[in-house]
């Protein structure tokens, strides 16, 4: 029991670290953020942040991790209402994208995020999208819907290519301008997989 309630504790220590360095990430950038004020916003020590994280990088992993898992979440969530299958597919890539417009995906995930941790490709968090489009893709290509490409690659480059629109609206100086520019080209540039490609505007259904 002793050892529960010591496991419960670490975890709600490393609950506060996260959720306060998201908000400090948020408001005042990685660079900006002090670790003494968001381990006293926190009620904790920098030693429990170093003990947890090892240093603000490593915390920044964390939150970044957190918001990118949620992200997926969110596009998984409207890729399921909008019926699964290609157009699933579709607009999971158009969700993900418009996210670029929260303040906090903005300057956490998108701006902060590849400056201070490199390459999202290797991130954990879109690993599992990775596997996720590649299940997808799998499904497509056992319906005879897509071409005979390699689904791996596939699902690499057409992830790259919704991450990628992602950070060009995120850095952009008129955001809510480039969105559907963003859009409508990673669903042109998506279609060409299809056996039978459709312009953008006339999904499979």
């Amino acid at each position: 029991m002793a050892g529960q309630t010591r496991a419960e504790k670490m975890e709600e220590t490393r609950e506060k670290l996260i959720a306060a360095g998201r908000k400090a990430f948020a408001d005042k950038g990685f660079s900006g953020a002090s670790m003494d004020e968001l381990t006293a916003e926190a009620g904790l020590t920098r030693g429990a942040l170093y003990h947890n994280f090892g240093d603000k990088r490593g915390l920044m992993a964390a939150v970044v991790d957190q918001i990118d898992t949620a992200m997926a979440t969110k596009a998984q969530k409207a890729g399921e209402k909008a019926g699964g299958g290609w157009n699933g597919l579709m607009a999971e890539g158009a969700a993900y994208i418009e996210m670029a417009l929260e303040p906090e995906v903005q300057r956490i995930v998108l701006l902060d995020g590849p400056a201070v941790l490199g390459d999202p490709s290797q991130w954990p968090s879109q690993n599992r999208c990775l596997q996720a489009t590649i299940a997808t893709l799998h499904d497509l290509a056992g319906d005879g819907l897509i071409k005979p490409v390699d689904i791996e690659a596939l699902a690499r480059l057409l992830n790259g290519v919704a991450l990628n629109a992602a950070l060009w609206v995120a850095a952009s100086d008129d955001a809510h301008m480039t969105l559907p520019k963003a859009i409508a080209a990673f669903e042109c540039l998506a279609s060409g997989v299809l056996n039978d490609a459709p312009s953008p505007g006339n999904r499979v259904g």
